[in-house]
């Protein structure tokens, strides 16, 4: 299984937090995205990344570790932590896990194992996704998409083309992002500056990539496809 989840770490001591990051390094379901010692400094970078699991201490000055799981929305949180008696609230929340310390490797990799099942459940149930667009926050469905590209007046934003004819810019977002949430056997970038959805593909050959999406006056919308991603784009179609 190459599926990684991503993950951010919280614990307010510093020895604690450097010995859990050393810990999580060696699980290679797990990429950390950034270590925290500070639950606030935590939720106010948080829009910043791309993220799926959480794991945290629960003591901690400010705000606790039950608290801050109930404002990570949809994101999969295990607690680590000295002190029992917190169990039975951090199940009330539906963590994926709770690890009295001192925490070991053998029993992180069960608490991963455990999120990344949970994961997985919810990845392939996904219908759409949530981004921020130039008319605010909207629900993107994966049916609807037929292609990406990089934005021309700012390559920070993209082009989103959907089935309806209608056209929504993604605000500051790049490809690796868009990719890490898009269903990996449906979508696939094809050079630089796009991404395309499998199904709407209608002819392509070894360079180039027709889409069944049409352009202004009926004609074909036609890609380069990259020598980069070929081989991703091939396997995808099954060739």
């Amino acid at each position: 299984m190459n599926t990684k989840i991503k993950c951010l770490l919280l614990d307010d001591e510093l020895p604690g937090l450097t010995y859990l990051k050393m810990l999580c390094e060696q699980i290679p379901e797990l990429e950390i995205v950034k270590a925290f010692n500070d639950p606030q400094k935590l939720l106010e970078e948080v829009p910043k990344f791309d993220f799926d699991l959480c794991i945290s201490d629960i003591e901690m000055p400010g705000i606790d570790g039950l608290t801050l799981a109930n404002l990570l929305q949809d994101k999969l949180v295990i607690f680590t932590t000295a002190y029992k008696n917190y169990a039975a609230e951090a199940f009330d929340i539906d963590a994926v896990d709770y690890v009295t310390k001192p925490v070991t490797k053998e029993r992180l990799e069960r608490a991963v194992a455990k999120a990344l099942e949970r994961f997985q459940k919810f990845d392939s149930s996904r219908k759409f996704i949530h981004l921020n667009t130039d008319k605010g926050k909207s629900l993107l469905y994966f049916e609807q998409i037929q292609y990406i590209k990089t934005a021309a007046v700012d390559s920070r934003d993209k082009e989103v083309y959907l089935a309806d004819g209608s056209i929504l810019i993604l605000k500051n977002i790049n490809f690796g992002s868009l990719l890490d949430q898009l269903p990996k056997a449906d979508f696939c970038r094809v050079n630089k500056k796009e991404i395309i959805a499998i199904k709407a593909v209608q002819y392509f050959n070894h360079t180039e990539i027709t889409l069944s999406l049409h352009e202004g006056k009926g004609k074909p919308t036609v890609l380069v496809l990259s020598e980069t991603y070929k081989n991703d784009f091939l396997s995808k179609v099954k060739i």
